[in-house]
C-alpha cells in the first residue's frame, strides 16, 4: 500500500485518469486539482476553476479522456484537454438543487448526475447542435440522491437515495443507442423504468456498486449496514447489519468479494457467496506499530499528569487519520481488482493493495 497526503483539507471527491499516472480531486471547495505521479511525488500539473460552489462529484472517462465534475452550484461540466489546458463546456442538467455525484456510463456516451432536486438526470451529447442534454428520471425518488453506479450493460443505473431506498432504473435513451437485450434485472426497458426498489435501507444509502457481472448489486446505509440484492436468484436480498460506525464507500473487486469504508477510518473486506451468506472476512488496514511499549515509566506518569489519562497519543491505528469518503478502482479489471484507492478527511490518499 501507499501513502500519499494532500494537504490539510478534506477530499470528498477523487477520479484517475486511463493510466493511472493523473489524479483529479477536490479539497473540499470549488476548485478540482489534477496531479501527476513524478518520481513518487504527485505534483499539480492542472487547476480546474469554473465552478462557482463546493465540488460533490468528479468523474474521469478512461477512453475518451474527458472529465466530468458536478458541485453544489447545480451546474455540471465536460471537461476535454486541448492544447495542453483543460476546456469546460457547460451541460444543461436542468437542476434547482446541488448535485450530488456523477458517473459516466461504460461506453461514455452518456453520464448520470445525482442531485438534491429528487432526480436523476441523464445527460448525451446532442451532436447536431453540439451540447450536452439531459433527461430526467423523477418518479418515484423521493429525496436527494446520493449514490449512483452503471451497470455493466451500459443501460441500467443504480441509485441509492437519502429516502431509504434503492433503485435500479433504466436509462435507454433511443436516439443515441440500440435497444438493448434482456437482464436478469428484467426484460422491458423504456427511459426510467424501475427495474428494482428497495424500500427500507435503514438509512441514507451511501455508496452503491454492481458486482462485474451486473447481476447483483451491493449497497451500504447509514446504520452500518450492507446489502446485496441478487438478480441471479430472483432478486432475493440480504442484509448485514455491521458494528462498524456507518460506511460511505463500498467496491466490488471481484465476483463475490466486497470492500467496505468509511468512518472507521479504515478498509474492511466482506464476501458475499448466494442470498444470506454475506459475510466478514477481515480488516484491510493493518494497525500501526505504537511506540507504547518503548515509553519510558517517566513518561509514562508525565502523560498522566498532563492528560489524566493513559491515552500517550490521539492518532488513530489506521493509516486514514479521518473518516475515509470515497474508494475507487485502480488497477486489475472489474473481476479482479488488484489495486484500490481511497481518500478521506484528513486529506490523505491511500492506494491498497488486494490480495485475492
Amino acid at each position: 500500500m501507499s501513502f500519499y497526503n494532500f494537504g490539510l483539507e478534506p477530499i470528498s471527491c477523487h477520479a484517475w485518469n486511463q493510466d493511472r499516472t493523473q489524479i483529479a480531486m477536490s479539497p473540499n471547495n470549488n476548485v478540482v486539482n489534477i496531479y501527476e505521479k513524478k518520481g513518487k511525488e504527485w505534483v499539480k500539473i492542472h487547476e480546474l476553476t469554473e465552478h462557482s460552489g463546493r465540488i460533490t462529484g468528479i468523474d474521469w472517462a478512461p477512453v475518451s479522456n474527458r472529465i466530468v465534475t458536478c458541485a453544489s452550484d447545480r451546474n455540471a461540466y465536460v471537461w476535454t484537454l486541448k492544447d495542453g489546458a483543460w476546456k469546460p463546456t457547460l451541460v444543461l442538467v436542468r437542476i434547482n438543487r446541488a448535485a450530488t455525484c456523477v458517473k459516466w456510463s461504460p461506453l461514455e456516451n452518456k453520464f448520470a448526475l445525482g442531485s438534491g432536486a429528487r432526480l436523476i438526470s441523464v445527460c448525451y451529447f446532442e451532436k447536431e447542435n453540439d451540447w450536452w442534454l439531459s433527461k430526467h428520471i423523477k418518479k418515484p425518488i423521493r429525496s436527494t440522491v446520493l449514490s449512483l453506479d452503471w451497470h455493466p450493460n451500459n443501460i441500467l443505473l443504480a441509485a441509492g437515495s437519502a429516502d431509504f431506498h434503492c433503485r435500479i432504473f433504466s436509462t435507454y435513451i433511443k436516439d443515441i443507442e440500440d435497444k438493448p437485450g434482456p437482464t436478469a434485472w428484467g426484460a422491458k426497458m423504456p427511459f426510467g423504468e424501475v427495474m428494482l426498489e428497495h424500500k427500507d435501507c435503514g438509512g441514507w444509502v451511501h455508496s452503491i456498486s454492481f458486482s462485474p457481472s451486473g447481476d447483483q448489486l451491493v449497497w451500504v446505509a447509514h446504520n452500518s449496514s450492507i446489502s446485496v440484492a441478487d438478480a441471479a436468484n430472483g432478486k432475493e436480498l440480504t442484509q448485514l447489519t455491521t458494528d462498524h460506525l456507518p460506511l460511505l464507500g463500498v467496491l466490488y473487486v471481484s465476483p463475490s468479494e466486497i470492500v467496505v469504508a468509511g468512518h472507521d477510518c479504515c478498509p474492511y473486506q466482506y464476501t458475499y457467496k448466494g442470498p444470506g451468506a454475506l459475510e466478514f472476512v477481515k480488516k484491510l488496514d493493518i494497525p500501526k506499530q505504537t511506540s507504547k511499549s518503548s515509553m519510558s515509566a517517566m513518561q509514562h506518569f508525565k502523560n498522566l499528569d498532563k492528560k489524566a489519562t493513559e491515552e500517550d497519543s490521539s492518532e488513530l491505528d489506521t493509516l486514514h487519520q479521518n473518516s475515509i469518503t470515497q474508494l475507487c478502482f485502480v488497477s486489475g479489471e472489474k473481476a479482479k481488482v488488484e489495486k484500490y484507492s481511497s481518500v478521506g478527511l484528513d486529506g490523505a490518499m491511500v492506494i491498497w493493495e488486494f490480495k485475492h
